[in-house]
């Protein structure tokens, strides 16, 4: 079958898109997939490039985020048929993510464990359940989940063009807050308008944190007044600071990563002086992406895909990602 496989770590150009690869066959606990749709996350380029301390056994075909139809059930799978379409949560709870520990993906077929397979309803395409998984599965947890926005809130996010941001201006949107987007540059702020953002800021040109004092009101110590509710900063490392300096009295900042640095310098006095809620949120489950695939289907929430690829092109699609050149998710058809 064909299948975009690492054998080394290194740039994208490490990448080889081979026709010979071995078609996988079903095992017992677990089913084989056609995949009819997968999509990139920043991870694969860590995944690509290699990580400290995560040894990636290769050779692997990468991707996180895929859905597709069941085209074979190995033995001592129930409630799985040929023809199913699933989509299925990146997580292998005895080995780890797909696209990293084991193949994933990008290729025309892939052996999924059952307990991974999440049924996928009618009305969902297969394009917009893969787009969900990392990235929308991600900001539904950080924001639906753990309930930490609600109606009338003023929530600035950081880095709002990728998936992750995203799905949360749409998230946010959803559940009523009044929505600032932070987006690197003229066209990016203004798609982020068009999917439903109520401002959007050029960080390129604009320090977001200053404009959120200005736009807001200066954060008081004796009153709830000035900064915003939330902040949605999974970039860390420069805007670390400055974040802590928008956000309101009792406000909540929410991390789910760190894509610009995981050590950033800290001023602790504004976590205890405004007190200031720092709120983590970790991953992504099934119920996240059945909440996610019943809002696309009542027409409530779309995601907002960039590209789709045939994977004789895929590299080129995760290299938008790694240069940051695109505005949601990039799929790609196998």
């Amino acid at each position: 079958m064909r299948a975009l496989v690492l054998r080394q770590h290194g740039d994208l150009d490490v990448l080889a898109l081979e026709t010979d690869y071995p078609t996988p066959t079903a095992v017992p606990g677990h089913v084989v997939i056609r995949v009819r749709a997968s999509s990139f996350n920043y991870h694969d380029v860590f995944t690509v490039k290699g990580m400290p301390g995560i040894k990636v056994p290769m050779p692997v075909v990468i991707g996180l985020d895929m859905a597709g139809e069941v085209t074979e059930v190995g033995p001592e799978v129930s409630g799985w048929a040929p023809g199913d379409r699933v989509l299925v949560n990146p997580i292998n709870k005895k080995k780890g993510l797909m696209g990293e520990m084991l193949d994933g993906g990008m290729a025309e077929y892939c052996l999924v464990s059952a307990d991974q397979l999440i049924r996928l309803p009618e009305g969902v395409t297969f394009e917009q359940a893969a787009a969900l998984p990392v990235a929308y599965g991600t900001a539904h947890r950080m924001i639906v989940t753990h309930k930490t926005i609600k109606v009338g809130d003023n929530v600035l996010i950081l880095g709002a063009s990728g998936g992750v941001g995203t799905g949360c201006v749409l998230l946010a949107k959803h559940l009523g807050a009044h929505v600032v987007a932070a987006a690197g540059g003229p066209e990016k702020c203004q798609r982020m308008l068009e999917i439903g953002a109520d401002e959007a800021i050029d960080y390129q040109k604009v320090d977001f944190s200053k404009w959120a004092v200005e736009r807001f009101g200066k954060p008081q110590r004796r009153s709830y007044e000035g900064g915003v509710d939330v902040l949605i900063n999974y970039t860390g490392g420069e805007t670390w600071g400055p974040g802590l300096r928008c956000v309101k009295r009792g406000g909540k900042i929410l991390v789910c990563g760190a894509t610009a640095g995981f050590d950033p310098k800290e001023d602790l006095r504004f976590i205890w002086t405004f007190e200031l809620q720092v709120i983590g949120s970790n991953s992504f489950y099934n119920e996240d992406f059945s909440s996610l695939m019943d809002l696309i289907q009542k027409g409530q929430m779309k995601p907002v895909i960039d590209t789709v690829l045939p994977l004789e092109r895929a590299a080129e699609g995760l290299a938008l990602i790694r240069d940051r050149k695109v505005m949601g998710k990039v799929v790609v058809t196998p």
